[in-house]
């Protein structure tokens, strides 16, 4: 019999990937902004930048993304803090949330957002940061 390796979520709210954030960088649609916004810190996690774009509202998706990093400098994800999901409307929301990451062996980095959400035909985007 054998085992795979635990590929626990970075989101930091499953213990498995797939069933987590995985089923919506395979396409399924976030039920809300929260879990949007975790799967889009999983994206940054795992280098997902096409993911990344397609969940960015039209209007403020930019038109190229590289995750790739300097030489020397490898960001390393820490970790996520979700402090608040506010449900501002029938289509938009609003999530307060901390990552932590490090850039090459420098200190850690704490980057805290309020970031604005909206839902078009059933699917959430991102749209900025307030």
């Amino acid at each position: 019999m054998s085992r795979t390796a635990p590929d626990p979520c970075p989101c930091g709210l499953a213990a498995d990937y797939a069933a987590c954030c995985g089923r919506f960088h395979a396409g399924d649609a976030a039920p809300d902004a929260e879990r949007l916004m975790r799967s889009r810190y999983s994206a940054y996690v795992r280098h997902l930048p096409d993911y990344l774009r397609a969940t960015w509202h039209p209007d403020t998706r930019p038109a190229e993304l590289s995750l790739d990093d300097a030489p020397g400098q490898r960001t390393q994800w820490l970790g996520l803090t979700v402090q608040d999901h506010l449900v501002t409307g029938t289509d938009s929301a609003e999530v307060r949330f901390t990552a932590r990451y490090r850039v090459g062996g420098g200190s850690a980095v704490k980057m805290t957002e309020h970031s604005r959400f909206l839902r078009i035909e059933g699917r959430w985007y991102y749209l900025d940061a307030v």
